[in-house]
C-alpha cells in the first residue's frame, strides 16, 4: 500500500487516475460484497457481504481485523457512525427489516432501530452527528436519531428511493422518478426547498451521493446512468453510462475527494472527469459484475467489492514526475 502521507500530499490528476492499479486484492469471500465504508477520521474500513459476514479492516497495512457474522439477521448496507467500531447495518433475510446498531469491539447490539417493512435500500449518517436516514422498498424513507429506537421523521415516495446527507448534515437528498428533492436537515416537514430533474431518466433511482465540497451530486439509476449535477442550481453537469442494472444489483460510483473525478463500474471500472465529461481509464478484471465502490477519505485510493475487494492505488513507477519531486 501507498504510504499514508503520500496518499494525502498526491493530487489527483488524469495522469495519477490512469496509473492507478489493485495494490492489494481480497479473494476470500464466498459471494457478493453488498457494501463498504470507510471511518473518516480513521484508518479502518468496513465492508458487509452476501455470507452474512461484516469484515473490518485498517487500510494502511491492508489487513482484515476482524469478521462478524450476522447469520440471523443477514447484511445489506453498513456504515460507520463517528466511532471507529461502531456501525450501523441494514438487515437482508426477507423477514426483518430493521436496522442494528452493533459495536465491532465486542459483537454486541447495542441498539434496534425498527419502522421498514421492506428491504433497506439506502442508508446515510450524518458526518459527526448522531442522525441517520433510511430509504426502503416500502416507499419511505425514515429519519433517525442513534440515540433513540423510534424513527424521528417519516416522509413517503413513490417509487425506490435513494438519499443521502451532504457532508455537512445541513441537507439531505431523496431521489426517485427522474427527480432529486432536496430538503432543509431542521426543517424537513415543510417539504423540498428544491426539485432537480436528471434529464428525462424515469428508471429506478440506485445511488444519490454529494461530493466532499457538497457543490457537486450524482445520481445513479438502473438504466445504467451517472448523472453529475451542480447541488446549488440543480443543472445537470454530465450524464455517464454504463450496462443497464439486472435483478437486484446496485449501480454504485463515487466522487473522488475533491470532486473531479467520478467511477462507476459494470464489470468493467471507468473513471470520468467531471468538467470534461470524458471517460479518463477503465479497469478490467475488477470483478464481474457492478461493484460496490468508495474512495478513502482524502486520499487518491478507492476501492471496489464484488465477488473480491481490491484497493485501488497509484502505481508511482508510472509517475516519474513525481518520483523526481520526491
Amino acid at each position: 500500500m501507498v504510504e499514508r502521507e503520500d496518499r494525502v500530499s498526491l493530487e489527483l490528476s488524469e495522469e495519477i487516475i490512469q496509473s492507478m492499479e489493485p495494490g492489494a486484492v481480497f479473494r476470500d469471500y464466498n459471494c457478493r460484497i453488498s457494501s463498504i465504508d470507510f471511518h473518516k477520521t480513521s484508518t479502518c474500513m468496513v465492508t458487509a457481504s452476501d455470507d452474512d459476514s461484516i469484515r473490518l479492516y485498517d487500510v494502511a497495512s491492508a489487513t482484515c481485523l476482524k469478521t462478524i457474522n450476522s447469520k440471523k439477521y443477514g447484511v445489506d448496507l453498513v456504515c460507520f457512525t463517528s466511532h471507529p467500531t461502531t456501525v450501523i447495518y441494514s438487515s437482508r433475510n426477507g423477514w426483518d427489516d430493521s436496522l442494528r446498531l452493533l459495536s465491532l469491539h465486542d459483537n454486541k447490539y447495542l441498539r434496534y432501530f425498527k419502522g421498514h417493512h421492506d428491504r433497506v435500500v439506502s442508508l446515510s449518517l450524518c458526518s459527526g452527528g448522531e442522525c441517520f436516514i433510511s430509504g426502503s422498498l416500502d416507499r419511505t424513507v425514515l429519519l433517525w436519531d442513534q440515540r433513540v429506537e423510534k424513527c424521528q421523521g417519516l416522509l413517503r415516495v413513490q417509487g425506490r428511493p435513494a438519499a443521502a446527507y451532504d457532508d455537512q448534515g445541513l441537507i439531505f437528498a431523496i431521489a426517485f422518478g427522474g427527480y432529486i428533492r432536496m430538503f432543509d436537515a431542521r426543517m424537513y416537514e415543510k417539504g423540498p426547498f428544491e426539485i432537480f430533474s436528471v434529464g428525462g431518466d424515469l428508471s429506478e433511482a440506485n445511488v444519490v451521493k454529494f461530493s466532499n465540497d457538497g457543490r457537486l451530486m450524482l445520481l445513479t439509476t438502473m438504466d445504467g446512468f451517472i448523472h453529475v449535477l451542480d447541488s446549488f442550481r440543480g443543472t445537470l453537469l454530465s450524464t455517464f453510462s454504463v450496462k443497464p442494472v439486472a435483478g437486484e444489483s446496485t449501480l454504485d460510483a463515487a466522487f473522488s475527494p475533491e470532486g473531479m473525478f467520478v467511477v462507476s463500474g459494470d464489470g468493467s471500472t471507468h473513471a470520468w472527469g467531471v468538467r470534461s465529461g470524458k471517460q479518463v481509464h477503465s479497469w478490467m478484471g475488477l470483478g464481474s459484475e457492478p461493484p460496490v465502490i468508495k474512495w478513502g477519505p482524502g486520499s487518491p485510493m478507492f476501492v471496489t467489492g464484488s465477488s473480491e475487494l481490491a484497493f485501488v492505488i497509484p502505481d508511482l513507477s508510472k509517475l516519474p514526475a513525481y518520483a523526481i519531486r520526491k
